[in-house]
């Protein structure tokens, strides 16, 4: 069943099912959370508890840089205050998997309680999620700082039917977009515009959603690189496990057993040099660094996962008298740029061992003499050429796009957001090298199975066995010549759909 709670935090696995019509549901605990946290700002902005009200952030004053200005008086008159002027993005639309994904995490940081949002915002959001609605969302506009504002701006102002939002992917007025989902308007105050725009859930989004395509490339990565070294009929030898241990690094260990398992079986030719070149010799050792850092991500994703960004954020303890509003910076994306850019030099290192194993095996001078680019009559056909090309130019491409975002930092909004971790950027790009991964695997897959087709000997370990039937099973033999691109992309699905170790 394609449900999601709110009891807990939303896993990656949630995530990605939120792309489709998902049931959200919200329990009594937190529906409670948020009547409370809704209560003590209400509470706080009208001066309740005797004495003259306090001053908070986009309930009572102006934006950013004009925080020292009075906001509009009138609460819902402050929501327009509040997202109007953020409709300054640019660019292509995110896709919507990415889009809805942030929702889903706005509307568990909201239902913390913690925001000071209606339980109305976090209703009507969960309504949207059992439709195809989709906010039209603009690529450029966020620095990450004051979290993702542009992009949630557009989101929220969809919403309440301004701008353009698509469903059943079709894109059209916002507006008819609500009325054909079956959704009404949004109607929010500056509470609760402010508590959908000020968090980090669009560069949480993309990260989670990249990281799980690198996972996957990276599972694909080791099977493949057993599934090349039986064919051409390594020694396994560069995956002794006292080799790695001694080696030191967890990773390393980790992957080189998992390699070793995919290999029982495995019988060397004999024939091969007495040592390998570092694409195969050196493939524990760099996977191996690869979980090492990929680790370190999903140590941010699960805190970013489970986290509340937002400001500010109201704390009504256990005596609401007795609680507190905090002005601060948890809507700062520092933690998931260090991660993204750290997965794009992850992405890029994987997409180099891909694209050169890929080389290797297209080269007579070291495929154990299969015929170049695994053309069954070179001249006449030519097999792989086409995808060994395309290949050398994602990996230039990755490696275009693999700069740190999270060290760019410039000022801006009158030097009231004088450092910036652009997280944003670090997330989206992130996401799109992932994808690019994920072909660069499937063309490897693509080159194992003609391999084969071509005269390389079938795998004597049982696991690559049982992968390369089933990469048959989905790819004819390239005889005569024929466009790849749709090989490719099947390779890499049957990778990512797999079981792999």
């Amino acid at each position: 069943m394609n449900a999601v709670s709110l009891t807990r935090p939303p896993d990656s696995a949630a995530l990605r099912r939120a792309a489709m019509p998902l049931t959200v549901t919200v329990d009594p605990e937190a529906r409670a959370r948020l009547e409370r946290g809704r209560r003590f700002f209400h509470g706080l902005r009208h001066g309740d508890s005797g004495g003259e009200a306090p001053s908070i952030y986009g309930a009572t004053t102006g934006f950013g840089a004009l925080v020292g200005y009075a906001g509009r008086p009138d609460e819902v008159d402050q929501c327009d205050n509040t997202l109007a002027h953020l409709g300054a993005g640019q660019g292509p639309d995110l896709p919507h998997e990415i889009t809805r994904a942030a929702l889903l995490l706005r509307t568990w940081s909201l239902a913390q309680g913690i925001s000071g949002a209606s339980a109305e915002v976090v209703d009507r959001l969960t309504a949207m999620f059992a439709t195809t609605f989709s906010p039209a969302i603009p690529r450029y506009g966020s620095v990450g700082a004051s979290g993702d504002l542009i992009p949630l701006a557009y989101a929220t102002q969809a919403l309440r039917g301004r701008g353009h939002a698509y469903v059943d992917g079709r894109r059209m007025p916002a507006e008819e977009a609500l009325t054909a989902a079956g959704l009404r308007p949004l109607a929010l105050d500056g509470r609760d515009a402010l508590a959908l725009v000020n968090g980090t859930s669009v560069t949480t989004a993309a990260t989670v959603l990249a990281r799980d395509t690198v996972r996957t490339a990276h599972r694909s990565l080791m099977a493949l690189t057993c599934l090349l070294a039986d064919t051409l009929g390594c020694d396994p030898g560069f995956l002794d496990g006292d080799l790695l241990r001694v080696y030191g690094h967890t990773g390393a260990i980790d992957v080189g057993a998992r390699m070793r398992e995919t290999l029982t079986g495995v019988t060397p030719s004999g024939d091969r040099p007495l040592q390998e070149p570092y694409s195969i010799r050196c493939a524990p050792q760099l996977l191996g660094a690869a979980e090492d850092a990929l680790r370190y991500v999903d140590g941010v994703v699960a805190a970013d996962l489970g986290g509340v960004s937002d400001n500010p954020l109201f704390f009504p303890e256990d005596d609401e008298e007795r609680g507190k509003v905090v002005h601060g910076g948890n809507f700062f994306g520092q933690p998931a740029a260090f991660a993204a850019d750290l997965l794009a030099s992850v992405t890029a290192q994987l997409g180099n061992l891909a694209e050169r194993q890929l080389d290797l095996l297209t080269d007579p001078a070291r495929n154990g003499g299969l015929p170049p680019m695994l053309a069954t009559a070179p001249g006449l056909q030519h097999g792989l050429q086409g995808v060994q090309l395309a290949s050398t130019a994602f990996v230039a491409e990755i490696r275009r796009n693999a700069t740190p975002a999270g060290m760019q930092s410039l000022p801006t909004n009158l030097h009231n957001q004088d450092v910036v971790p652009f997280g944003t950027q670090a997330a989206l790009r992130s996401y799109d090298m992932a994808e690019l991964l994920s072909l660069l695997s499937g063309s490897l897959a693509l080159g194992l199975r003609q391999a084969v087709h071509v005269g390389a000997r079938r795998p004597t370990a049982p696991r690559c066995a049982e992968l390369l039937d089933a990469l048959i099973e989905v790819i004819p033999p390239v005889e005569p010549d024929r466009p790849l691109d749709a090989d490719v992309r099947a390779a890499a699905r049957l990778l990512a759909s797999r079981e792999l170790p």
